[in-house]
């Protein structure tokens, strides 16, 4: 049963994705987007969560029931008129990189025609570095559901930077306690700094990945000194994505920064697809802060929720694996009270 409020809600595009694996495989017209796939990885923990987003007329809606079945709060979520632009597009290269545009190179590498559902495709990311623009599914102020009282915590995913500008004041002022924030990686550039910084000084706990990072300060810094950087422009939290490598996590009160493994199955085979695995971290994340108040054990949280999301195709398969989440928790658990004594 949906609650009468969320408690937790995830903000961001819900997506139709085409994906190319590393290993040549494509998977096209699975279900997807940073909202979905952090209200997936919020969702592994608690019953109370919601998604705020827009869709056009064209998203699919035997999705939005599919959500709904599973119990995340799809209220929030707002159909625009006309069909609106949902794909997108990523493919993994052998040499370990992904790649979001130029759909008709990478397909004819894997010898597949280009699916019809990409014709015309350009890049799933419009007006995220323009300081004055927004795309038709960005979601605006005006679009906050009247029904969403209660949320204590939001997730701000990757949005073009005019909304993570703008929406962390309209939260506050909707009695949002805790917002986290997954920077658009077509803003984190230089010419940018100014507004960044705006930004992360509106929020709880930054999360930026290792990518981002470089792209905005260069190759050379040290993420411990990136950290310390965001610190002085005003988060309190930041955790630093880094892929297979797992997070780095900096508390500016305390001034500790620690690094935590991913959460590793003993199957070599469990990883199928790494798309949204940084999103459903995100949400993880969000949902252990608000049951623990505690930044470390949160990240706990998130790295079971990757770990879930990255063992199938698309968002849809880890909907209902929450009694598997609690014992991989467990697991960490259990290795870190081993590793103590």
């Amino acid at each position: 049963m949906v609650p009468s409020s969320p408690e937790i809600v995830t903000t961001g595009g819900l997506r139709v994705d085409y994906l190319i694996t590393r290993d040549g495989y494509a998977n096209n017209g699975i279900m997807g987007g940073n909202a979905l796939y952090s209200a997936v990885g919020a969702s592994l923990w608690s019953d109370a969560v919601g998604i705020w987003s827009r869709i056009g007329e064209n998203y699919p809606r035997q999705w939005l029931a599919q959500m709904h079945k599973t119990g995340i709060d799809t209220r929030g979520i707002v159909r625009t008129a006309g069909n609106q632009e949902h794909r997108t597009f990523y493919a993994y290269t052998p040499d370990g990189s992904r790649q979001d545009t130029n759909p008709e190179i990478h397909y004819a590498r894997i010898n597949e025609p280009l699916p019809d559902g990409l014709a015309g495709y350009v890049n799933s990311t419009p007006a995220q570095d323009q300081l004055g623009e927004s795309d038709p599914l960005s979601v605006e102020a005006q679009d906050w559901p009247e029904h969403y009282g209660n949320v204590s915590a939001i997730h701000l995913a990757p949005m073009p930077i005019r909304c993570h500008l703008d929406l962390p004041e309209f939260l506050r002022q909707r009695g949002v306690s805790f917002i986290s924030l997954d920077p658009g990686e077509r803003y984190m550039i230089p010419t940018l700094v100014d507004s960044i910084a705006e930004v992360v000084s509106k929020i709880d706990c930054f999360l930026p990945s290792i990518q981002e990072i470089r792209s905005l300060f260069g190759k050379q810094i040290t993420f411990e000194k990136a950290a310390l950087l965001f610190h002085d422009w005003g988060v309190p939290t930041v955790i630093i994505k880094r892929g297979r490598q797992g997070v780095l996590s900096s508390e500016k009160k305390s001034g500790q920064i620690i690094r935590f493994k991913p959460f590793q199955r003993t199957r070599h085979d469990s990883v199928i697809d790494v798309t949204g695995a940084g999103d459903a971290f995100c949400g993880g994340f969000l949902s252990g802060w608000m049951k623990t108040g505690n930044s470390s054990m949160a990240i706990n949280y998130g790295l079971v929720s990757s770990s879930i999301v990255i063992e199938g195709y698309g968002a849809s398969h880890a909907l209902t694996r929450q009694e598997e989440a609690r014992e991989r928790l467990a697991q960490i658990l259990s290795r870190k009270k081993k590793d103590a004594s």
